[in-house]
């Protein structure tokens, strides 16, 4: 599965946004992250000052794991397919977010283990929940190169369509377990180092989810560095198309909000997929999965927010949307020096 080469964000409008900022009615520097997330979304653009998102989209990718039947979640793998349907309703906390942030939410189901909702739901679906990582492959040769392209084609409808700001959500009981195992192999960490309490399981559970861990990261590392061979191997047809669409939207010269663990371990697959995708991507917060952090280490990607979530869904990236959308205001709108008739020269010390 081969992607077009992914350019950077320009760098000539990412000097000429930091020399902007330094002309407006505030101290150098003065506020802080927010000028270098203005500096990068004027960088993606392509123009400073920047345009502020017009049409942020939400895609929360939905997928069973066979391996949530051996007990490493709290809930039953039946909840993928109700949380598909409240996601479809608008009752889900992504929903509620996405709505106060001015973006609108997709639910696409690639793996849920069942028939899919709708026809617009399932346009993508690979197959009926993936396979038990602890004892097997997660998808064959073929599922998992469709489950890649699928995210591929959904990044480039969303992009057709108009979107200017991605966001990369999750769905799937257990997804945290292979997410888990691809961090764990591509940063080469145990599995101790690499597994959560996800939704909330206890000590027993927190074993077994480290047993499998194990278990399938013995098959995964095997095939490394294919990083396709190791979304077939230990991840699932949702991973594999969220990795499809992180790699995509960079293509596609469109900046994106990554989630939590789940997204993050697939855009670690997606920036070996498309060599220099991370550039495009802000950390939209860090969970409490241990890791998470090692994944956001391993991509160089600082979290815009860290509120102790652990939900998925997208929620923690569509939280830091509005402080974007602050980064974006402030250049574009603050008055220079000049404009407001303001001394930009400090007084000397005394």
């Amino acid at each position: 599965m081969e992607f077009a080469p992914v350019s950077p964000p320009d760098a000539g409008v990412a000097a000429a946004a930091r020399a902007r900022q330094d002309t407006l009615t505030k101290p150098r520097g003065a506020l802080g992250r927010l000028e270098d997330l203005s500096v990068w979304v004027a960088s993606c653009q392509g123009h400073c000052p920047p345009k502020q998102f017009e049409r942020a989209r939400v895609v929360v990718f939905a997928g069973d794991h066979g391996v949530a039947r051996s007990g490493v979640s709290a809930y039953p793998p039946e909840v993928t397919a109700q949380m598909v349907a409240n996601f479809d309703a608008g009752g889900a906390a992504i929903n509620v977010l996405a709505d106060i942030a001015g973006a609108t939410v997709r639910v696409a189901d690639l793996a849920v283990a069942g028939d899919a909702l709708t026809e617009r739901i399932g346009a993508h679906k690979v197959r009926r929940g993936s396979g038990d990582i602890a004892v097997e492959d997660a998808l064959t040769d073929d599922e998992t190169a469709a489950a890649i392209a699928a995210g591929r084609a959904i990044a480039d409808e969303e992009v057709d369509a108009g979107a200017d700001l991605l966001i990369a959500g999750d769905m799937g009981i257990g997804n945290t377990t292979p997410a888990a195992v691809l961090v764990a192999a591509l940063t080469n960490a145990e599995p101790v180092a690499v597994v959560g309490f996800g939704t909330g399981i206890d000590d027993a559970g927190w074993a077994r989810k480290t047993a499998a861990v194990r278990d399938a990261l013995f098959r995964a590392r095997r095939v490394l560095p294919d990083a396709v061979a190791l979304l077939r191997c230990g991840g699932g047809a949702d991973l594999a198309a969220l990795a499809g669409f992180c790699a995509q939207a960079a293509v596609r010269r469109t900046p994106l909000l990554l989630d939590g663990m789940a997204v993050t371990a697939a855009a670690l697959v997606a920036e070996r997929l498309a060599p220099g995708a991370r550039l495009w991507w802000q950390a939209g917060h860090r969970s409490t999965e241990p890791g998470h952090a090692l994944a956001l280490t391993e991509l160089g990607l600082e979290p815009i927010l860290d509120l102790r979530m652990r939900l998925g869904e997208g929620s923690g990236a569509t939280l830091a949307l509005p402080l974007l959308r602050a980064a974006v205001a402030t250049l574009s709108s603050m008055a220079t020096f000049t404009q407001a008739g303001v001394s930009d020269q400090a007084s000397p010390p005394l």
